[in-house]
């Protein structure tokens, strides 16, 4: 039983990442949809904001009363500013052009997602190249990997793949699938979607390093949804104060594309707050690809999207390069943690590898490999496999 437990806690980072890809590829495919009807992009971000806002708070208020960090002006500020990154302008150039392209365009763009985050974790330091060794070889030739897979898909179309579901129907929604949506403008949605990019890079990077000193995920999540929300309206109304219409929506796609969406933040939020946490940010970015994946699939079956030879050859290169970089971040996670000598009042020695959990709370001397020693009153709280916190 003991054994089965672990490897359901070693695999939650991987199940977590490839629900909340999934999650992301059923929005895209309700997005398109709802902006093929006229929806605004700016209007979508915010209603989605608002529900992800309702969703979230109640249980960071409720879960997280007793363990929630007091909040600072300068912890207030990042908030605010990583809101804006993410999910405000990311989800703004996100949805402007998806309108500008199509659903499998869109995700394919966003596969230059973990070279960003690599790359922006690098300067920062949250991830160290030796490329000497093997593992950060993979690492880089994995991010690289999965661009030029991204780029396959993009710009190698070959022939058209007749699926059994798509016959006679790819013509027919391209005229009256659309209404209301831009003409299609590659380029401009590319660069669009590019910004954005830059933006969820950016957020995610710094999202790791806010947890540091605000560990309280739930609470990170609501407060990002509420100052995004506000952000977002202002946005949107900056953007479409000459058409007041855009904020009406009733019982059709319009709805469904904001609660879902916002369920989908509440829950992504979250999700790569936790994982990123335990596994870092390109951990978290190296899914990407496989929402592309799940959506030029689901495009083609709901919006007859065409299914070209040369997505299908660059989904198979992504796959590649993802694997290529949980390969190398596997190797990152440590084998073993270094021994930790507790000697209780009573002189019975107790040897623990990893962390240290319900600790005597009587007077304990720690001492470690480095033979450097502490004797504290109380209990040891959150320790960490490389230091000690001591409360």
């Amino acid at each position: 039983m003991e054994s089965w437990t672990q490897l359901f806690n070693h695999g939650k980072p991987f199940l977590a990442m490839i629900l909340m890809q999934s999650s992301y590829a059923v929005m895209s495919i309700i997005a398109k949809y709802a902006l093929n009807q006229g929806m605004s992009p700016h209007v979508l971000v915010a209603y989605r904001l608002a529900v992800a806002a309702v969703i979230i708070t109640p249980f960071a208020i409720v879960l997280e009363r007793k363990t929630r960090p007091k909040m600072t002006f300068n912890i207030f500020i990042k908030i605010m500013l990583i809101s804006l990154l993410e999910p405000v302008l990311d989800h703004n150039f996100f949805y402007t052009g998806m309108k500008y392209t199509t659903a499998t365009f869109t995700t394919a763009m966003c596969n230059i997602l973990p070279a960003l985050t690599f790359a922006l974790a690098c300067i920062v330091k949250l991830e160290r190249v030796e490329i000497g060794k093997v593992r950060s070889q993979a690492k880089v030739a994995g991010t690289g990997v999965a661009v030029g897979g991204a780029m396959i898909m993009t710009l190698i179309k070959g022939p058209i793949l007749e699926l059994p579901w798509t016959k006679g129907r790819n013509h027919y929604l391209g005229q009256h699938g659309a209404s209301g949506a831009h003409k299609q403008d590659m380029v401009m949605g590319a660069l669009l979607l590019l910004a954005g990019c830059c933006c969820w890079a950016c957020f995610v990077i710094s999202q790791a390093r806010i947890l540091k000193s605000y560990p309280a995920k739930l609470s990170l999540t609501a407060l990002i949804c509420i100052m995004g929300t506000f952000e977002g309206t202002i946005l949107a109304f900056a953007v479409e104060w000459r058409n007041p219409s855009v904020w009406h929506i009733g019982f059709d796609s319009k709805l469904i594309a904001s609660l879902y969406g916002g369920l989908v933040t509440a829950f992504a939020l979250y999700a790569m707050g936790s994982v990123m946490k335990r596994r870092g940010p390109v951990f978290v970015s190296a899914f990407n690809p496989l929402s592309m994946v799940i959506v030029a699939i689901l495009g083609s079956f709901f919006l007859a999207e065409d299914m070209y030879l040369g997505r299908v050859l660059g989904s198979i290169v992504i796959v590649i390069g993802l694997y290529l970089v949980l390969w190398g971040k596997s190797k990152d996670q440590p084998q073993s943690t270094p021994d930790i000598m507790v000697v209780r009042a009573d002189q019975q020695m107790v040897i623990i590898n990893g962390h240290i959990e319900n600790p005597d709370p009587e007077l304990i001397p720690v001492a470690r490999s480095s033979q450097q020693t502490a004797t504290i009153k109380g209990n040891i709280k959150n320790p960490d496999p490389k230091f000690i916190t001591i409360e």
